[in-house]
């Protein structure tokens, strides 16, 4: 039995698609003062799941799935699985000053305690938020299902990490679709001034390339202009306010890219982003559907059904 959230309905029918189970309905409202009603009409298995992001507006979904968490135990489920395709305050995991909150554990701490058997999320900010959790968690990736994208709007593409945090994806997705990648480095001049350069870094995965005998992984080099005629294609895991796109995008044109696409696992795009990525050169900017946006066109429900089978 799987239960959609009002934050992620058709990416839960996509789910119940792909693995033949029945969607159960639910009824939910906002009273004039603000608060939320919620009621779960279909019939209760011993077994569910429940599909819900807790993205924008953050507070909203995740009251909405403490509900349907709770809900579900009191009426008989036994076992309860808890997909949260975006995990919403997952971005703060430690004390970064004095007094802090650490947003991270303390909803996974409330999440556990209303009755989550177990937790999946995909492409969490940091892995570390698991640690937060008594209970079998997953981190699961959209590299897969964002690869497979990319493989059918390019022909001759370059993965671009905007940052090298997120070389990870970048990484990923090249091994996948066997192309080059590489990252960009952010360098601080001063307080208020940052300075991104193409780094001289990539993962090549052809192990009977001549120039890469007797070279480590993290030795294998690229030269700079490798950008030069190519389909640049820009990965991360979140773009919010898409500032760090539009400078990336900059200098890859400055470099001689072809083109550059944008793609995304969480797809957040607050104060007029998707405006400012397109304004910037993009050619196309495409998200999964972990959160509903204008570009979340790549689904992950293949990906989810088979982490919760």
């Amino acid at each position: 039995m799987i239960i959609g959230g009002s934050a992620s309905q058709k990416l839960a029918a996509n789910v119940a698609k792909e693995l033949g189970d029945c969607l159960c309905p639910i009824e939910t409202k906002k009273f004039p003062d603000g608060e939320r009603y919620l009621r779960v009409k279909g019939k209760i298995d011993k077994e569910a799941v429940i599909i819900q992001s807790t993205g924008y507006p953050q507070d909203e979904n995740l009251i909405e799935l403490l509900f349907l968490i709770k809900t579900l135990k009191d009426l008989g489920v036994e076992r309860l699985k808890v997909v949260i395709p975006y995990f919403g305050y997952g971005r703060q995991e430690k004390r970064f000053k004095n007094g802090e909150s650490i947003s991270a554990q303390i909803i996974a701490n409330i999440i556990e305690d209303a009755g989550a058997d177990e937790v999946i999320s995909v492409n969490l900010h940091e892995d570390s938020v698991r640690d937060f959790f008594n209970i079998p968690t997953k981190n699961i990736s959209a590299m897969g299902a964002i690869a497979d994208y990319i493989d059918s709007i390019s022909t001759d593409p370059i993965i671009i990490a905007p940052d090298k945090g997120a070389l990870g994806f970048a990484e990923d997705i090249a091994k996948i679709i066997d192309c080059s990648c590489t990252y960009m480095n952010k360098v601080r001049l001063g307080p208020d001034k940052v300075e991104t350069k193409i780094a001289d870094i990539r993962c090549d995965f052809s192990e009977d390339d001549p120039e890469l005998v007797n070279l480590n992984k993290n030795e294998k080099k690229v030269d700079i202009r490798s950008v030069k005629g190519k389909e640049a294609i820009i990965i991360d895991d979140i773009i919010a306010t898409g500032g760090t796109i539009v400078n990336a995008i900059g200098i890859l044109k400055e470099q001689g890219a072809e083109s550059v696409s944008v793609c995304c696992v969480h797809p957040i795009l607050v104060n007029d982003a998707v405006l400012k990525i397109y304004a910037a050169g993009a050619k196309s900017i495409a998200g999964t559907d972990s959160l509903k946006s204008e570009v979340s066109c790549i689904s992950i429900a293949k990906v989810i059904a088979d982490a919760i089978k």
